[in-house]
């Protein structure tokens, strides 16, 4: 990311949102870089004073980068600066405030990207049948019963040495066998947690486990502008997390370095070095589970659409949906209503003869 002389104001306006406004980390970093971009071209065309660039300038800017940018790209970009703008005119850095009126594009909108039920109960029945089948290895399986008595002679008539270069890869390969069985449980369950309740990926990679209250089947979650709820989770939810916790995750949590033990102590998910779970890995587990399932290739926040828009046909209240979801605002939430009416009249079409 490239440095401009308006850095110290950039940083400034940074540390004001986080202190008021309490947005995530991921929309902080977001805004930092879209405002370093937007003042380094200003930079660039000779501006050394904040009060130099106007409504036109900025329109410039705009122009400039809705060439290489998507219109929500833009939008974002534009709440950024005008919001920088607004903020130096209120403390005294600027003598106007040029963004005013600066007009944030227009998001054509669309509907969210939707499994079917039938889909989603395909996607989380393979998932689950890789645990079973993993397990079944991990156990030697029908491999390890089938030797006949002639044969397990000739094994016992082996000499030692033979017998002590063979023990080292059988261990490695039980070792192996133990860490792709952990993941085929860990993998389970997050998608089992994310279509039960609907969470976005940033807040589950970050949960814990003492977030999760079995006894009442509920999970803390920890969403946008560190605002916490608790949604409810089902029981095949359940039997997936207590599988990954009480058999893979003490799996997953040997291969950790002492240094990486420490900082994922308390995370609910591990990723194969035993560190916190990121969220590419995450969104990595839900691309491959659609492929593996046979089903529409969808991201975790498509399984959220997805988990919504279920919800919703199964005669949940909206704004109990908006609740689970944590949405600020009910008109978001009014998205999946559409997506649910789109889908009536699709099986309406097929359905009925004079449709």
């Amino acid at each position: 990311m490239s440095s401009t002389q308006f850095d110290g104001d950039i940083d400034s306006f940074v540390s004001y949102l986080k202190s008021n406004r309490g947005l995530s980390a991921n929309t902080l970093k977001a805004y930092r870089a879209d405002l370093t971009a937007c003042l380094h071209l200003f930079e660039l065309r000779g501006v050394t004073d904040l009060n130099e660039i106007t409504l036109d300038d900025l329109r410039s800017w705009m122009a400039v980068e809705s060439r290489d940018h998507a219109r929500s790209s833009m939008a974002r970009k534009t709440v950024a600066v005008r919001g920088f703008f607004a903020w130096a005119y209120e403390h005294g850095l600027t003598t106007t405030d040029p963004a005013a009126t600066l007009m944030t594009p227009s998001i054509p909108s669309t509907l969210p990207a939707v499994l079917t039920e039938s889909q989603a109960e395909q996607l989380l029945d393979v998932a689950e049948h890789a645990v079973a089948t993993n397990q079944y290895k991990d156990d030697g399986g029908a491999v390890a019963a089938s030797g006949s008595g002639k044969e397990a002679g000739k094994t016992a008539d082996k000499s030692a040495d033979t017998v002590h270069r063979s023990e080292a890869p059988a261990r490695a390969d039980k070792r192996d066998n133990a860490r792709v069985t952990a993941e085929s449980q860990r993998n389970a369950a997050i998608l089992e947690l994310l279509y039960a309740t609907g969470i976005r990926v940033a807040e589950l990679v970050s949960m814990d486990i003492a977030d999760i209250d079995f006894s009442t089947r509920t999970i803390k979650v920890t969403g946008k502008g560190n605002k916490q709820r608790v949604v409810p989770f089902g029981l095949p939810a359940q039997r997936a997390l207590e599988t990954w916790l009480e058999q893979g995750r003490p799996v997953l949590a040997r291969t950790a370095t002492d240094a990486v033990k420490s900082r994922a102590a308390n995370a609910l998910f591990l990723g194969a070095r035993g560190g916190r779970i990121d969220q590419r890995i995450a969104r990595d587990i839900v691309h491959r589970a659609a492929r593996e399932a046979g089903v529409p290739d969808i991201s975790p926040h498509a399984l959220r659409h997805s988990a919504a828009t279920h919800i919703l046909d199964g005669g949940a209240d909206l704004r109990e949906v908006q609740e689970m979801l944590g949405h600020s605002s009910l008109k978001t939430t009014q998205r999946y209503t559409h997506v649910s009416i789109e889908q009536l009249k699709n099986r309406y079409g097929q359905a009925f003869p004079r449709a």
